[in-house]
This record gives C-alpha cells, structure tokens and sequence, in this order.
C-alpha cells in the first residue's frame, strides 16, 4: 500500500495534490444549486459538497470556496435568501460539469447549456427541470471555517419535489432508480446502484 505523510502531500504538483486529496475522501454527493440575482439574471452552479444535517428541521449544508474572489452563488442567496438544489442524473452529466465554469455574473449558466430552469410551488430560485429530485431552501446561517477561508451554508428545505417511482413504502428515495450521478475527486462521475438496504441495528447480547 503507497503512503505519504503530510510533509509529501504539500509538496505535491499543485494539480496532482488537489485531485488526490479531493479524491481520498471518497464519493460525494453531486448537485447543481440554482440562484436568481436581485436583477433576476438566473445561476446555476454544480456543487459536490452538500450535505444533511438534520430531518427536524429539515437542513442542508454546503461549503463554499473563499469569497476572496466573486462567488455568484453565495452572492445571490445573501440578496435574496432562497435556492434550489437538484439531484445530478446520468443524463445531464457533460451540461452539469460545465457550470464548473467561470461565468461573468452577468451571463446565465442554463443560457450556456442544455439545462432548463422551471419554477414550482411559487418559489423564487429556479429549479432545474428534468433533474429527479429538487428541493427549495431558505438560507438559515453560514460558518467560517478559519483553517482555509471556506464557508459552510446551511439552509432549510421548503420545498420537496421527486420522481414517484423512487419513494418507497418507508420514505425511503432510491436515487439509483433515477441513475442519480456521485462525484468522484473534482471530475469523476459515477452513477452508484442500490445494493442492499439493513435493518435498524441494536446491540446483540454480549
């Protein structure tokens, strides 16, 4: 088994030590989090980093790259409090990687691709239509991470909207019945398949 201590790591190539470390950590979850500016010019923007973090009340949290430069997403859930995040599937993989673009904020990421936005239930931020699962949410607070500038968001979901075929008796959705797509280091995309679902688990007896 290779090894390298902390030392070795930073004194990797730049990009041959950032698609190790984002790789070593890993699968991830892979979205595109769609905005609206205050001048109603619309972003969407592929984010790999959200997560749960409790079902009551419902929140999700991302991080955010230092905004040491313009970060247009952030910048428009500050302005308008709300934002969607959409599930990426397997059919929308090359138009989802390319909001990894830089943008001018003046320049709408759907115009740039084949993604569609859509608005449901009267909700401001736009959603991206055809993705399986999309949800609304209300930005709530954000953290500083002080270790390297970054930014964690975390928001409430307002809104839920899915596919019906994947919700089960239980509650359970079953991404793998939408080829929903993971995120493998910053470039690869996988699209995982359900397994095996266990029980709740207790202690056995000693």
């Amino acid at each position: 088994m290779a090894y390298l201590s902390s030392k070795e790591i930073s004194e990797l190539n730049h990009l041959y030590k950032i698609n190790l470390v984002n790789s070593c950590s890993g699968y991830k979850s892979a979205n595109l989090i769609g905005t609206k500016s205050t001048g109603g010019i619309t972003n969407v923007a592929v984010f790999s980093s959200v997560i749960h973090l409790g079902s009551e009340p419902p929140l999700l949290g991302f991080i955010l790259r230092p905004t040491t430069v313009p970060r247009n997403t952030y910048k428009n859930i500050i302005d308008t409090g709300v934002y969607t995040i959409n599930h990426i599937n397997e059919v929308i993989l090359e138009d989802a990687h390319h909001t990894s673009a830089k943008y001018d904020q003046s320049i709408s990421e759907f115009n740039m691709t084949n993604l569609e936005e859509e608005y449901l239930s009267d909700f401001e931020a736009p959603f991206v239509k055809n993705t399986p699962i999309k949800l609304g949410m209300r930005y709530l607070e954000e953290y500083d991470i002080k270790a390297n500038g970054t930014k964690m968001v975390i928001g409430k979901i307002e809104h839920l909207h899915f596919n019906d075929e994947l919700l089960r008796d239980d509650g359970f959705l079953n991404l793998s019945g939408a080829s929903v797509a993971t995120i493998n280091g910053l470039d690869g995309y996988c699209i995982p398949n359900l397994k095996k679902r266990f029980p709740y688990q207790r202690p056995k007896n000693p």
